[in-house]
């Protein structure tokens, strides 16, 4: 189930209705600690990064108890999330699962900037961890040349500096240097801030795990401080 981006305003009737039911309830630390109010009377397992196969096996034995368990994910569970593993857990032991969607981190920045999501949109992660950098590239060229808005999770880590920097220069190749970019950190949490820069200006902003960046297209635009992707609807 997803917890939304990380304030509980965010968070849906349907995922908190499942927290409330649920008998145990299983994430990783840090987004257990932004609904400390609803594990009060439950079996708590919380892990770290890097152990997500380990909490869906935990799930599934859980489950296989009978108790009505809930893994908790950051923003969707099924962008970039725990849907996934936990599916696969299951379907092994030919247990039902039930994926509660969740407010993802994308539509969240975006709703920050303004409208940069208005048109067609390609989202990615730039962390080679799962993924081989080389792949990353070829699908960050295709989705410039499409002209797609990109939506990139993960942009930078304190390990991969330099592959933001090369990122940087793909995304330079296929835009145009006054190509609005919006960066977001924090997106719906205390330290929210956000930044409204171009293509050609965007390096000059460091970025983290905890960033989100949204490059425009050749339509986007920046009007009383709002990043805007049009639909065509003047158009029509």
């Amino acid at each position: 189930m997803g917890i939304g981006p990380g304030s509980l305003s965010d968070l849906t009737f349907r995922a908190a209705t499942c927290l409330e039911e649920a008998e145990v309830i299983i994430g990783y630390r840090p987004y257990l600690e932004s609904i400390v109010a609803y594990l009060k009377g439950k079996e708590v397992f919380a892990g770290r990064m890097r152990e997500e196969l380990e909490r869906a096996r935990e799930a599934v034995l859980q489950a296989q108890k009978g108790k009505r368990v809930a893994v908790v994910s950051g923003g969707d569970p099924g962008v970039y999330g725990m849907a996934v593993p936990v599916l696969q857990a299951a379907l092994e032991k030919g247990l039902a699962v039930e994926v509660i969607p969740g407010v993802t981190a994308a539509t969240a920045a975006a709703a920050c900037l303004g409208a940069p999501l208005g048109h067609d949109f390609a989202v990615m992660s730039l962390s080679d961890l799962l993924t081989p950098w080389p792949l990353i590239l070829k699908r960050l060229r295709g989705a410039l040349a499409a002209d797609f808005v990109l939506v990139l999770y993960n942009p930078s880590s304190s390990r991969r500096q330099g592959r933001w920097k090369e990122a940087v220069e793909v995304i330079k190749e296929g835009r145009d240097p006054n190509t609005p970019v919006g960066i977001v950190w924090e997106a719906t949490r205390p330290g929210e801030r956000k930044v409204l820069t171009t293509v050609g200006e965007m390096e000059k902003f460091p970025v983290d795990m905890r960033s989100l960046v949204i490059v425009g297209n050749s339509q986007t635009y920046v009007a009383g401080g709002l990043m805007i992707t049009p639909r065509g609807y003047e158009r029509k």
